[in-house]
């Protein structure tokens, strides 16, 4: 008789966060290592928790976007509605542990397609103070309070479905303004290109 299939573990919340986790090693492997030991998993463990979420998102069988975050990470911290241009939209948040001051928001369009799925600041937190380009270290700061920061901002496309950028001319701390590039990784800031010469003044 052949052997008995074993059960699949479920896919839990800290399945997710090490999806999140493997994605940004990419460019702060030591920041993910000091996640990855604080949620006591190793980095076989994660490396299978993102294979296993790709096998979910990719499979024949796979579930809506939508249905997919409910089934993993349960009902939602809350549920809001959002205008954005002409149409309403829902937004829904869930707490993320390893980052108790974010949340992961999932934007749904009218139809129920999921429109954007990224990390952004827990409403009513406080974010941090984004003055000079010193303040935008790794993991500081999210897509939308870099854009509000150096407003105004020109988004780039990403490298994967995970990536954003925002290119910006911003202040340093000697006071030169440079053009830079902001990269992210589900919403959250990774890394930063700053020109080595200063930004020409606009006319």
């Amino acid at each position: 008789m052949p052997a008995a299939k074993r059960p699949t573990r479920p896919f839990t919340r800290l399945d997710f966060q090490l999806v999140l986790l493997h994605r940004m090693a990419d460019h702060n492997p030591d920041l993910v290592e000091e996640a990855r030991h604080e949620l006591g998993v190793s980095i076989a463990e994660m490396r299978e928790a993102n294979r296993r979420w790709q096998a979910m998102i990719r499979g024949p069988r796979s579930r809506s976007a939508a249905s997919r975050y409910h089934s993993v990470l349960g009902q939602p911290e809350s549920v809001t509605t959002r205008k954005i241009g002409d149409l309403e939209c829902e937004a829904r948040l869930w707490s993320v542990p390893l980052w108790p001051d974010l949340r992961f928001e999932v934007l749904l369009a009218p139809n129920g397609a999921v429109w954007n799925e990224w990390l952004i600041r827990a409403p009513g937190t406080a974010g941090p103070s984004l003055d000079t380009l010193d303040d935008m270290t790794p993991w500081s700061c999210t897509v939308d309070e870099a854009a509000r920061a150096f407003a105004p901002v020109r988004p780039l496309e990403g490298t994967a479905p995970t990536r954003w950028g925002l290119k910006f001319t911003a202040t340093d701390a000697s006071g030169v303004r440079r053009d830079c590039v902001a990269e992210f990784t589900w919403g959250l800031l990774q890394r930063m290109a700053v020109s080595g010469q200063a930004a020409a003044e606009q006319p």
